[in-house]
C-alpha cells in the first residue's frame, strides 16, 4: 500500500514567483517538477542493476530538465531553440516519453513493485510544500500530467502573434494555428488517459490527498480546456475563409461553449489556496462568457434571416446577449490579467478581433432596424436557446506505451 505525505520545502528551495508573467494566449498553472529519486535502495535487491541504472538515468535527465525549462515556461518569449533546431520543451517531452515504457514496468500486472519507490514532485509555483508517494501510478499521473502542461506551453508559444515580415502588426501564421490545434488535442488525449486508465489505479484514500494539480476536477478542466481552445482556432480559420457559411460558424461557436461550461463547471467548483489556481478559474470564466458572445452572435445572425416577425426578435435578442457578454468578457479578462501573477493579452487576432468589431456594430444595426418595423413588446427580452450541437472535437485517442523490452529480457533472467 502506497503513502502520501506533503512536506514543507526547505526555505534553499524556495524559488522567486514571477510578479507578472507576459504576454498570455494559453494558461496553465505551473509546472509540476520531480525530484531526484534513489531507486537502487529499494529496487536493488529486485532488479538487475542495468535496469536500475536505465531507470535512475531516465528520470534524472527529467528531473534536470524539468528544473531548467519550468522557470521559462511562464516567460514563453524568451525561450530559445535547441541545438539540433527543436525546443528545450519539445526536448523535455520527447525525454518523458523514453522514460514511460521504463516505468510502466513498476505497475504491470501481478508487479510487486508499485509501492517500493517513493516519489516526489512539487509544483513549481508553490512554495508550501512536495508530494511525495510510495505509489508508481502516482509518478505516471504525474508524468502524463506534465506531458500535458507542456503541450499546453508549446501551444501558447505558437499562439503569440509573432512580428510580421510585412510590417503590419504582429499576427499568428496559418500554419501556427493548425499546428496548435493538433498540440490541443494531444494534450487532451494525456489528460483522458490520465482521468480513465491511471487515477482510478490509485487507491482512493490516496486519491484524496493528491495535491489540487492532479484532482479529477482539474484534470477534466484542462482537458476541456484543450479542446475549447481547439474549437477557438477552428472558428477564427473559419471566419477568414470565404467558403465557411453562417450555420459552420454558429455550430462550432456553440460546441465552444459547450466546451468551456465543461471545463468551468469542473474548476468552479474547487477552493484554491494560491493565486495560481484562482488565475486559472478567472482564465476558463473569461473563456466560457467569450465562447457565449460568439454563439450567440452566430445565433442571431442567422435568426434574422428568417422572414418573420418572430424570428427577427428572436436575432435582436440573441444581439443583445451577444453584446452583454462581450462586454462582460472584457471585464472577465481584466480580472484575469490582473489576478497575481499579473499578465496581459497578446494584441486581438482570430476569432475575438473580428467578433470584437462585429458584435457591437450589428446588434445595434440589427435592434434599430427592428424595432423600426416591430412593436418594443415584439422584441424578446430575453436570449433564446442557443441550438444543441454534438461535440466533434475528440482528444487524441493516447494509450500508455507497451512495456520497455528490457522488462522481458529482467523476467527471462529470473
Amino acid at each position: 500500500m502506497g503513502c502520501l505525505v506533503s512536506t514543507p520545502r526547505e526555505s534553499g528551495g524556495r524559488r522567486r514567483r514571477p510578479g507578472n508573467i507576459g504576454e498570455v494566449a494559453v494558461f496553465l498553472p505551473g509546472f509540476r517538477i520531480p525530484k531526484s529519486v534513489d531507486f537502487s535502495q529499494p529496487l536493488g535487491d529486485c532488479l538487475s542493476k542495468s535496469l536500475v541504472e536505465r531507470l535512475s538515468a531516465l528520470r534524472a535527465r527529467i528531473v534536470v530538465m524539468a528544473a531548467q525549462e519550468a522557470p521559462a515556461a511562464v516567460k514563453p518569449r524568451s525561450r530559445a531553440a535547441s541545438r539540433h533546431g527543436g525546443s528545450p520543451l519539445a526536448d523535455l517531452l520527447r525525454a518523458l516519453e523514453d522514460y514511460l515504457p521504463v516505468l510502466l514496468g513498476l505497475v504491470k500486472d501481478g508487479s510487486q513493485l508499485k509501492d517500493k519507490v517513493r516519489f516526489v514532485w512539487f509544483n513549481q509555483e508553490d512554495d508550501v510544500g512536495e508530494t511525495a508517494m510510495t505509489n508508481a501510478w502516482y509518478e505516471v499521473l504525474s508524468v502524463l500530467h506534465l506531458m500535458a502542461m507542456i503541450c499546453l506551453s508549446l501551444a501558447n508559444l505558437l499562439l503569440l502573434p509573432k512580428t510580421s515580415t510585412d510590417g503590419y502588426q504582429p499576427k499568428v501564421s496559418e500554419e501556427s494555428r493548425r499546428s496548435s490545434v493538433d498540440i490541443f488535442l494531444r494534450a487532451a488525449g494525456y489528460l483522458d488517459c490520465a482521468i480513465w486508465h491511471v487515477l482510478p489505479q490509485i487507491p482512493q484514500e490516496l486519491r484524496r490527498d493528491l495535491p489540487q494539480d492532479l484532482a479529477e476536477g482539474v484534470l477534466r478542466a484542462l482537458s476541456m480546456q484543450a479542446l475549447g481552445q481547439g474549437v477557438d482556432i477552428q472558428l477564427g480559420m473559419a471566419i477568414d475563409s470565404p467558403k465557411a457559411t453562417l450555420a459552420v460558424k454558429r455550430r462550432l461557436a456553440c460546441e465552444m461553449v459547450k466546451y468551456w461550461h465543461q471545463a468551468h463547471d469542473n474548476i468552479s467548483q474547487l477552493h484554491f489556496s494560491d493565486g495560481w489556481g484562482k488565475k486559472h478559474q478567472l482564465f476558463v470564466k473569461w473563456k466560457y462568457v467569450e465562447a457565449k458572445a460568439a454563439a450567440y452572435y452566430y445565433h442571431g445572425m442567422i435568426l434574422d434571416e428568417g422572414n418573420t416577425e418572430k424570428s427577427h426578435g428572436m436575432a435582436v435578442a440573441a444581439l443583445q446577449a451577444a453584446e452583454e457578454f462581450l462586454k462582460e468578457s472584457k471585464k472577465a479578462c481584466e480580472a484575469f490579467n490582473l489576478m497575481p501573477p499579473l499578465s496581459r493579452i497578446p494584441p486581438l487576432w482570430g476569432s475575438m478581433k473580428y467578433l470584437s468589431e462585429k458584435i457591437p456594430k450589428d446588434a445595434s444595426s440589427k435592434v434599430r432596424i427592428n424595432r423600426d418595423l416591430y412593436s418594443q413588446e415584439r422584441i424578446l427580452q430575453t436570449a433564446p436557446t442557443l441550438p444543441d450541437f454534438a461535440l466533434a472535437l475528440k482528444p487524441d485517442d493516447y494509450q500508455l506505451p507497451a512495456l520497455d523490452g528490457s522488462w522481458n529480457k529482467e523476467d527471462n533472467h529470473r
